[in-house]
């Protein structure tokens, strides 16, 4: 783990980045739910870095969803109490959106392109290099950047549906 906190740290703050102003979970504390969810699972030996990155991406992204997922619900009621314009300002729903239609979206390509999928969620989400996914799922590079490019191009029509 000390070997590769900072560069999950990197790739947390990355991901807060694009994440709401106001978001209540920060980087630190994303990467320690990752680890926490890792360590819950019975992993395999992790087969390098960026078998160890992948896994910690991967539970990353479902993090941002389920926190996403459960401030839509709170959006719809579920409980809460009614707050003043300014306060309510803070919570920007299109993200929230933004960032489930494209969970779905992998969820869907995985259906239909299991490499295609994980080539998005290593190169977004694990920060890896065209280079690192290529190794690590004994393909060419140019074949990443193919099956990347056509992926981009499907989810980007996923979300416009």
């Amino acid at each position: 783990m000390p070997l590769v906190e900072s560069e999950l740290r990197r790739l947390a703050a990355a991901y807060m980045r694009n994440e709401r102003t106001g978001h209540t979970l920060q980087p630190t504390a994303l990467v320690n739910e990752a680890w926490m969810r890792m360590a819950r699972q019975n992993q395999p030996q992790f087969e390098g870095r960026s078998h160890f990155i992948s896994i910690a991406a991967h539970y990353m992204r479902q993090i941002l969803v389920d926190h996403a997922r459960k401030k839509r619900s709170e959006k719809r009621g579920a409980g809460l109490h009614p707050v003043g314009l300014e306060d309510a300002t803070i919570f920007a729903p299109e993200r929230s959106r933004d960032l489930v239609a494209l969970d779905d979206g992998l969820n869907e390509l995985a259906r239909l392109d299991e490499r295609q999928s994980r080539i998005v969620e290593l190169y977004f989400f694990g920060g890896l290099t065209y280079e690192e996914i290529a190794a690590f799922l004994d393909i060419g590079r140019s074949t990443v950047i193919r099956d990347l490019r056509m992926a981009q191009v499907w989810l980007k029509e996923y979300m416009a549906a």
